[in-house]
């Protein structure tokens, strides 16, 4: 039988310095999940994002996605890597659009240059998915031309495109309206209704209320509730 948990955190340890940031974290995520990390800032939410997608190395414990593993203490491997930019993608709170390329081409990026995708066949995957996020008209234009939630919903879209399970979102309504949030709740309910499992950091209480599956809250790098 396949295991429903996609994503697990083990006595996860993060340190910067003196002061520690994560303090033995352990967290589970399944299949179809949207799990809202909540807390003050300073409470290991982003951090918890980043040391997941391999951008923040962690000191102890241990992290595991399918058959991707990455242990605290140690650097991943290439492969490690490669294989793990298949299994997560991540959309950062600022959105990090690449500004000198156009909508289409920031989603096109990772396909052909980190996994060897046909220009055409990437091409064609990025117009997919532009378009089911509705924004398929601003596929040209470049990421200072694009409003605050296109901007987002490119990012989605550069995020999921080599299809990864798990989508990790840093605080995504900061920046948004109440419309726009709506609009983004829909979008998350139907990746969920796709089988993929979300993990948000938010400060957004009643977006983590109404969309949630699960809340999970931080204090100082220690889950407190879940």
């Amino acid at each position: 039988m396949t295991d429903p948990v996609v994503l697990r955190l083990s006595d996860v340890h993060l340190q910067r310095g003196a002061r520690h940031i994560l303090t033995g974290v352990s967290l589970e995520a399944r299949r179809g999940e949207l799990i809202a990390l909540m807390g003050p800032s300073g409470s290991g939410k982003t951090t918890i994002l980043r040391a997941i997608a391999a951008l923040e190395p962690f000191d102890a414990g241990r992290i595991t996605l399918g058959e991707v593993v990455l242990e605290g203490g140690t650097k991943p491997t290439r492969d490690t890597v490669r294989r793990l930019r298949r299994a997560v993608g991540m959309v950062f709170q600022f959105h990090c659009l690449f500004e000198h390329l156009s909508a289409v081409d920031n989603v096109c990026l990772a396909p052909i240059h980190a996994h060897g995708v046909s220009a055409a066949d990437a091409r064609t995957r990025a117009g997919e998915l532009l378009a089911s996020f509705g924004v398929e008209h601003r596929a040209a234009a470049l990421p200072r031309e694009l409003s605050g939630g296109e901007a987002q919903r490119v990012a989605i879209a550069r995020a999921l495109a080599v299809d990864p399970p798990i989508l990790l979102m840093d605080e995504p309504t900061a920046s948004l309206d109440p419309e726009r949030r709506e609009e983004l709740g829909g979008l998350l309910q139907r990746l969920l209704a796709q089988g993929r499992t979300l993990l948000i950091s938010t400060h957004d209480e009643e977006f983590a209320r109404r969309f949630a599956t699960r809340i999970v809250r931080l204090e100082r790098g220690v889950v407190k509730e879940c």
